[in-house]
């Protein structure tokens, strides 16, 4: 009784958590539209006003002292001339290519297979830090208002990440109208922050003079490349309108680069209004407290604006995270179809959102912010870099593409995607140099083994598909002899292939009352599976079923106990399942062992057996070095 009580009770918990589940068909309303997709999608870049000028006074002010306040405007407008050209390069991005994925899809399809394998590694490590340097930000500034939280900072953060799980898990609907009154109310406070500033200025207010030691040194290159790079967190997050572009309403092209314009704009008046004020204001962000949290003091007082701006902060930079649970998801499921990653990644849960990259990302993020103790300083060293190879892999890839195609106005878009190369390809080169020590060069020892591991799950997939297929020479070959037996057999197959061909014929020679029994998720697959087992020429029906839920037992069992099926009790019923048995342990994580699944979901009914058909898959290595010989011979 405990077992089936602690099921229920689960049951229950994850309903109030995430929801009830949703049809295939509720797919179309949980699309956004622009009032909710640009804070969702642009509340990372919008946060970034959070820390990235933050960033940059704290690697001048010990430098160089006040005159840090001025160097950090002339970088402030370097990074927003940076924007606008990632704004208009983008832009031809979201019209190139609307089905997402971004630099992966970009480059993998114009640049070749490693440079688009990559450009997915480094944005889905750029994801990743998203929502550590987000989360972790967050904290840093509530804690710098309320000190008496600091010690506990790591457990805060952890509890905000599960905290956006919970709220991603829910769908997009759901998340971008939880997540998205919170940007907007950044953004007002901010622009308040700004107004009220000058205003008080104008009225003859002097801010007072900050403490400083005497400079360290003088102005140098160096100096001012290590700042840059500090600074150019404010430009990550730009890309996700252009990765998201299929979670947007008809037109998604549209109002996806109405979004990129919008945030854009936003970006440009945010950053430069609090780049220009703290030069009057000179506040000295550090151990006392956060640039914004200290400009609102000076400002505001400690007033109910104060506190307004503190919070606001604090819930932007952690919504800031929310970029990547709208991306990461997206990125890996396409990735995922193309099978350069775990093919589980692309299957969409309760709710229509996908629930294992949602999870996936939590759970890495989450060992992060364990593993560098909310420290952002720390965490930005990894951050910016790998966000700016997957801008370059893009921009090259939309450039080759232009010259490629030459279609109309193909010199001028060429012109912008090349010029953002090269930009983009220059802030990579300072990024790495000037944050080395500060971890950059984890992600790039990381991005290789990545690499290494993409290729790796592709070249299994390869394998496992180049084995299973059918080929249409092979169809007019195969035989279904029978045998009689007293038996009744029900063969589930996912699609048309040896596997499931073996099954079939397996279960022809055991019994004389053999049914394949499909479970589609949509008419199109289900159209696909009937044309390719029509194509067998065999006298054992096949019943498809729809399922809007995405369930594979629920319809088994109804069919077995429905009329149609001509089930009588006492009957037994052999369920034969059809199974490729992979070469190497780490094989079986990717791919759904939906076998396991349903045979301990079926062994729970007394009246039906559950068979397993296994076939045994030949080494990757081998099976794909005599498929290129055979390619060669082709050729």
């Amino acid at each position: 009784m405990a077992g089936p009580l602690r099921f229920f009770m689960l049951k229950k918990v994850k309903r109030v958590l995430i929801g009830k589940p949703l049809k295939n068909t509720a797919l179309k309303g949980e699309k956004m539209g622009i009032l909710w997709g640009l804070p969702v999608l642009s509340s990372d870049a919008i946060s970034s006003v959070a820390y990235a000028g933050q960033e940059m006074l704290i690697v001048l002010i010990p430098a160089v002292g006040l005159a840090a306040y001025m160097q950090m405007s002339v970088l402030s407008w370097s990074i927003i001339g940076l924007l606008t050209v990632l704004m208009l390069s983008y832009r031809q991005t979201i019209d190139s290519y609307p089905n997402g994925g971004g630099a992966f899809v970009v480059a993998k399809e114009n640049l070749g297979e490693i440079p688009g394998m990559i450009a997915g590694a480094a944005l889905a490590v750029g994801y990743i830090l998203t929502v550590a340097v987000s989360v972790s930000s967050g904290v840093e500034q509530v804690t710098s208002a309320f000190r008496f939280l600091y010690p506990y900072k790591v457990v805060l953060a952890v509890a905000l990440v599960l905290l956006l799980m919970i709220g991603n898990l829910r769908g997009v609907r759901e998340s971008a109208k939880l997540f998205g009154v919170p940007a907007y109310a950044f953004v007002a406070g901010i622009l308040a922050l700004i107004i009220v500033g000058f205003v008080k200025l104008k009225a003859g207010y002097v801010p007072p003079e900050p403490n400083l030691e005497k400079p360290a040194q003088s102005i140098t290159l160096l100096l001012m490349l290590r700042a840059f790079a500090s600074g150019c967190t404010a430009l990550t997050g730009v890309e996700a309108v252009s990765n998201a572009v299929p979670n947007f309403k008809a037109p998604s092209t549209k109002y996806a680069k109405m979004v990129l314009l919008l945030l854009c704009l936003i970006i440009l008046v945010l950053f430069a209004g609090t780049s220009l004020i703290v030069n009057y204001y000179r506040v000295v962000p550090g151990e006392e407290g956060a640039m914004l949290v200290l400009l609102a003091e000076q400002v505001f007082g400690d007033g109910f604006m104060y506190y307004y701006i503190t919070a606001s902060t604090f819930v932007i930079l952690i919504l800031g995270a929310n970029t990547a649970y709208s991306g990461f998801p997206l990125l890996i499921a396409v990735m995922a179809n193309e099978k350069y990653a775990p093919k589980q990644l692309s299957m969409r849960g309760d709710r229509l959102s996908y629930t294992n990259g949602i999870i996936s990302l939590s759970v890495i993020s989450i060992l992060l912010i364990v593993g560098f103790r909310a420290n952002v300083t720390s965490l930005l060293g990894l951050y910016a870099i790998g966000v700016f190879i997957s801008f370059t892999l893009s921009q090259s890839g939309m450039f080759m593409k232009w010259r490629r195609q030459k279609s109309e106005h193909w010199k001028l878009k060429a012109f912008i995607n090349g010029f953002g190369a090269l930009v983009t390809s220059i802030v990579v080169v300072i990024i790495a140099f000037a944050k080395f020590k500060q971890g950059s060069w984890v992600v790039i020892v990381l991005l290789p083994v990545l690499v290494y591991l993409i290729g790796k799950v592709h070249g299994h997939y390869v394998s496992v598909r180049e084995q299973l297929k059918v080929e249409d020479s092979e169809y007019d070959g195969i035989e279904f002899e029978k045998l009689s037996y007293a038996n009744r057999i029900i063969v589930p197959i996912e699609n048309v292939n040896k596997a499931s061909i073996r099954a079939l014929r397996y279960a022809n020679t055991i019994c004389d009352d053999v049914v394949a029994f499909c479970v589609a998720i949509n008419d199109e697959s289900a159209r696909e599976v009937r044309e390719k087992y029509d194509k067998l020429g065999t006298d054992i029906p096949l019943v498809i079923k729809l399922s809007p839920y995405r369930r594979v037992i629920d319809p088994l069992l109804r069919f077995i106990e429905s009329t149609e099926y001509d089930y009588e009790s006492g009957d037994m019923i052999t369920v034969l399942l059809s199974e490729f048995v992979v070469r190497k342990w780490w094989h079986r994580f990717l791919h759904n062992n939906t076998r396991a699944y349903i045979e301990k979901k079926l062994l729970k009914h007394k009246h039906i057996v559950v068979s397993v058909m296994p076939l045994q898959l030949k080494d990757d290595r081998f099976y794909l070095e005599s498929l290129k010989n055979r390619k060669r011979k082709e050729v």
